[in-house]
């Protein structure tokens, strides 16, 4: 089955001129947990999505691939 892009987290943090280290300092993460979620290995949990969302000042729904057709 091909690996399925759930999240958006690597584009946004491109979009806002952050880095995935920056990221995991502000959450307390290895930056290779934040790596994995980047590349869609594993997703964060949702309150997890919720403190990104935060930290990147966007609607939580930015980070996530829209289901809509």
């Amino acid at each position: 089955m091909a690996k399925v892009n759930l999240n958006r987290i690597k584009s946004v943090l491109a979009e806002k001129n952050q880095s995935s280290k920056d990221l995991a300092a502000h959450l307390d993460k290895t930056e290779s947990t934040v790596s994995r979620w980047c590349t869609n290995e594993v997703q964060p949990s949702v309150e997890t999505l919720y403190e990104i969302s935060k930290f990147l000042k966007v609607d939580i729904r930015e980070l996530l691939v829209s289901t809509a057709k």
